[in-house]
């Protein structure tokens, strides 16, 4: 079982690992005065470099660590339709127009991320399909609400319900009662679209330097100095798009934007072709979510443990027996791999954006649902400085507020309400 940590922020070997190798970016050791700098090296930082540097902007992206140690290289592969919220979840609060503004948007972030892969030629073991499934009985009449408000009002034609009979069918296990399935989304090895991303930015003329944490950042006149440990950055603007790490270079990250941990396996290849046999991924109807796909090797990759330690044994037994009570065929089956990371979340589940009058903008937040957002938040921050429109402002307006309790208190406070929730899950 390969659970030694490779990353110093996050705990347990990943899967994806393996699975591609990562090139190495240097260390920043010069000062640069540039356009642009991104503070990030995550989907959205990458995203927003790639596409400011076909802009012919002078951009440079630091990471604290390596490309993909954060939540962008080590997440579920999930990509969704829509927001993160449903619309009916969406409507009562900000309108039916909104909503669909919003929806519209996310659609075409899934497009463009399809459209990027496919020019680029960036394999990611891309595969078709998604299923939302009900762990209880009650939950469906919402889940065929969903299905109706998407087809009738939001025009999304991929998306149908499912009984029970063919829930059972379509994932190999008779522990759900029903749900949707959505034909117009995929899933993806994360890793992959990372190392893709970050090449095809230096390719743009982006520099790229990992291994180069921020260290201060100071703000005098029109410009901002960024100081690592070995060299500095100065630009008029400054992304910082750390997401669920790095939250001291921004109060407002600090306030509106929380860590919490996200824990993965990896199956040896499974023979049983009963289990998900049309390759969708899935997802549950439970608070803290469970998540699961099986990969181009044939693996089970299944998150949703609900420990809050960063234990790397702790890690392979609670899946282990989150895997078994899904699948109880899978009693036993050896894990490979075994690992976690930090997601970042809102209270509301929706993405965080603010820019400050001095040039400075902070994104994050996407709370599970940034394989697809963070990338196209990259690229509408680079439309916004260049000028072309302002659809970022679509997600700026979302209302959300901060955190209860500031930084000292906000972390117990979610976990006893996430123990809460993982209580209701159960009954």
């Amino acid at each position: 079982m390969d659970y030694a940590p490779t990353s110093p922020i996050a705990p347990g070997r990943s899967y994806y690992e393996d699975t591609v190798e990562r090139p190495f970016y240097p260390a920043l050791r010069e000062s640069l005065d540039v356009d642009v700098l991104v503070v990030g090296g995550g989907f959205t930082g990458l995203s927003a470099a790639l596409n400011l540097a076909k802009t012919g902007a002078k951009v440079v992206l630091l990471e604290a660590h390596r490309f993909g140690d954060g939540a962008s290289g080590r997440n579920g592969g999930q990509i969704g339709t829509g927001q993160r919220l449903w619309p009916d979840e969406l409507e009562p609060e900000i309108g039916f127009e909104k909503s669909l503004a919003l929806f519209r948007l996310a659609e075409e972030a899934k497009a463009s991320l399809f459209e990027f892969l496919d020019v680029n030629q960036i394999d990611v073991d891309l595969r078709y399909g998604q299923l939302a499934v009900a762990h209880k009985k009650r939950y469906l009449a919402d889940f065929r609400s969903q299905v109706e408000a998407l087809t009738e009002r939001y025009a999304y034609p991929h998306a149908s319900f499912m009984d029970r009979e063919e829930t059972i069918a379509r994932l190999g296990t008779n522990r759900f009662f029903g749900g949707i399935r959505d034909t117009g989304t995929a899933h993806l090895n994360p890793l992959k679209l990372v190392v893709g991303t970050a090449s095809a930015a230096a390719n743009a003329g982006a520099r790229l330097f990992e291994t180069s944490p921020v260290e201060r950042l100071e703000h005098r006149g029109n410009r901002h100095i960024a100081r690592t440990a070995t060299g500095t950055v100065t630009a008029p603007n400054v992304l910082l798009a750390t997401n669920a790490y790095g939250h001291d270079l921004s109060p407002a990250l600090d306030a509106h934007v929380m860590p919490i941990g996200s824990f993965i396996g990896a199956t040896e290849p499974l023979e049983d072709e009963t289990i998900l046999p049309g390759g969708e991924c899935c997802h549950d109807s439970r608070f803290v979510v469970r998540y699961f796909r099986r990969s181009r090797d044939n693996r089970l990759l299944f998150g949703g443990r609900e420990a809050y330690t960063s234990a790397t044994g702790d890690i392979a037994r609670h899946i282990e027996k989150q895997i078994a009570e899904v699948y109880p065929q899978l009693e036993g089956v050896r894990l490979t791999h075994a690992w976690g990371g930090h997601v970042a979340i809102t209270m509301k589940r929706m993405p965080f954006v603010e820019t400050s009058r001095n040039g400075l903008t902070a994104i994050g937040g996407f709370s599970g649902h940034g394989v697809m957002l963070a990338n196209f938040a990259g690229r509408l921050y680079a439309e916004r400085l260049a000028g072309n429109r302002n659809r970022l402002q679509l997600l700026e307006d979302l209302d959300i507020p901060p955190f209860p309790g500031g930084t000292r208190l906000r972390g117990p406070l979610t976990a006893l309400a996430m123990t809460w929730f993982a209580f209701r899950d159960r009954f």
